[in-house]
C-alpha cells in the first residue's frame, strides 16, 4: 500500500508553476520578489492539502491556490491593476450594453456579448468583474454610526472564474459543451438536449452529476 504523504508533489519540483504565475503581474507595482514569495506560500499550501486520490494533476490544482495568494498581496497592499485588455473588453461590452438597453430595454446575456465581441461568455464575465468597483456597502444607526459590511472584490471574482476554468477543463467534451450550453448561451434542457442527442430527462440527470462534481471540486 501506497503512502499518499511520500506520494504528494515536493514544491521545490513545482517552482516553474509560481514563475508562471508571478510573470502574469509584473510591473503592476510589487516587486516581482515579493510577487514570487507570495506565490511560494501558495504552492506550500497546495502541496500540503493535495489529495493524491483525487485524480487531479497538481498544476491544476495549484494554480489557483498560488494566483490566490498573489492576489491577496496585492488585495493588501491596496494595489490591484486591469489589464488593459480586460479594460477595453469591458468598454466594448458595456457599450453594447448601454446600447441594446437604450434600443429594447434588454440586457443582453453573456452568450449575446460574446459572439458581438468575438470573445467568450467566460472572458467576459472576467472583463466585468475585473472592472467592476470594490465597493463597501454600509448601514448607518444613530448610536452605533456607520457598519462596513463586506463585499466579495474583483480579484476574488477573477479567481473564481479562473478556478472554475480549471476545473471545467477536467470534465470529458460532451459534458462541458452541456454545461457551457445550459449556462453560457441559456438553452433549456429541452433545447441542450436536441443538440447533444439526448433526451431532456438525460440532460437533467447529467447536469446534476456534473453541478455536483464541480461544487465537490471548488470546495476542496
Amino acid at each position: 500500500m501506497q503512502n499518499r504523504k511520500t506520494d504528494r508533489p515536493r514544491p521545490e519540483d513545482n517552482l516553474g508553476l509560481v514563475h508562471l504565475c508571478a510573470n502574469r503581474f509584473r510591473n503592476r507595482g510589487i516587486a516581482y520578489e515579493d510577487l514570487y514569495s507570495a506565490g511560494c506560500e501558495g504552492l506550500v499550501k497546495a502541496a500540503n492539502a493535495f489529495d493524491t486520490e483525487r485524480g487531479v494533476q497538481f498544476s491544476t490544482y495549484a494554480v489557483p491556490v498560488i494566483l490566490g495568494e498573489i492576489r491577496r498581496l496585492f488585495r493588501e497592499s491596496g494595489t490591484v491593476h486591469v489589464s488593459r485588455g480586460l479594460r477595453e473588453l469591458a468598454m466594448k461590452v458595456q457599450q453594447i450594453r448601454e446600447a441594446s438597453l437604450k434600443e429594447s430595454g434588454i440586457d443582453p446575456p453573456l452568450s449575446v456579448l460574446a459572439e458581438k465581441t468575438g470573445t467568450t461568455p467566460e472572458e467576459v464575465s472576467m472583463a466585468l468583474c475585473a472592472v467592476s468597483p470594490a465597493v463597501s456597502l454600509t448601514s448607518s444607526d444613530d448610536e452605533e454610526g456607520q457598519i462596513d459590511i463586506a463585499v466579495e472584490s474583483p480579484d476574488e471574482k477573477i479567481s473564481d472564474s479562473l478556478a472554475l476554468h480549471q476545473v471545467m477543463n477536467l470534465l470529458e467534451p460532451k459534458d462541458r459543451l452541456l454545461l457551457e450550453l445550459r449556462y453560457y448561451h441559456n438553452m433549456t434542457q429541452v433545447k441542450t438536449a436536441e443538440k447533444l442527442g439526448m433526451t431532456q430527462v438525460q440532460v437533467s440527470r447529467r447536469e446534476k452529476k456534473l453541478l455536483l462534481y464541480l461544487r465537490q471540486e471548488l470546495l476542496r
